[in-house]
């Protein structure tokens, strides 16, 4: 997860929330590699003035390989600073 944090640094996050959430897919098919499967919840100046297709696109763009690497499944909610109330 550190490797897929600071990946995600170029993006400047006011908040990053990652949580692994591998285990509750033990067994799946697309675990079997050793990739794991990762919840997200960043908010981020970047994403100001894109849509959420443009934002998990920045989002993917930033861990790039790691999709290939360490990530199976990446779920995401991404917010610009101003649409988000913790």
């Amino acid at each position: 997860m550190d490797a897929i944090r600071a990946a995600l640094a170029v993006l400047e996050p006011s908040t990053l929330e990652l949580t692994d959430d591998s285990h509750k897919h033990a067994g799946h098919e697309g675990a079997r590699d050793g990739r794991g499967h990762f919840s997200l919840l960043i908010v981020s100046p970047a994403f100001r003035g894109l849509n959420p297709i443009a934002r998990h696109r920045a989002v993917y763009a930033a861990v790039g390989e790691l999709m290939n690497t360490d990530i199976h499944a990446l779920s995401m909610r991404a917010f610009a600073p101003e649409e988000f109330a913790p």
